[in-house]
């Protein structure tokens, strides 16, 4: 049913439920996992000039330690890989550059705060997505961290 799940993160606390999920199904329906980092422009084209190198540079170093901590937690092989630009553009491209069967998000990352119930790069994956999406919700810390075969 699923050959290739690509597993999008941007490295937050919020994002390691989605992480998990993503590799449990992976790991359930023997898929190649395909992690995903994407560094957002918009954010760094809105910094200071002064500062948009450096901070490029550091989202980027962020995303590779995010992708080396996502491929430590499984014995699976994971292709890793960080892009450039609008993070819900990027992850639907890349979903379809790869021929993904699905994509797992968490529904909130680093800017989780300003989004009601879907983050807002969620949301347009799952408005723009070729492919199936499995968001995943973050958990309240007075939840069930166990994930039950019904939320999958």
């Amino acid at each position: 049913m699923y050959d290739t799940v690509v597993l999008s993160t941007d490295g937050s606390a919020s994002a390691d439920r989605a992480v998990t999920v993503g590799l449990d199904l992976a790991r359930r329906f023997d898929a190649t996992v395909h992690a995903l980092y994407v560094t957002d422009t918009g954010e760094v084209d809105a910094s200071p000039a002064a500062v948009r190198d450096d901070l490029s540079n550091a989202l980027e170093e962020h995303g590779e330690t995010a992708l080396e901590q996502l491929s430590g937690q499984t014995d699976q092989s994971v292709v890793t890989a960080v892009r450039e630009g609008r993070p819900a553009a990027e992850i639907c491209a890349y979903a379809e550059d790869v021929g993904a069967d699905v994509v797992v998000t968490g529904t909130r990352g680093r800017h989780g705060e300003h989004a009601f119930l879907l983050g807002s790069v969620a949301e347009a994956v799952v408005r723009r997505s070729p492919v199936p999406v499995l968001t995943v919700r973050q958990l309240d810390a007075d939840e069930s961290t166990t994930v039950t075969p019904q939320e999958v």
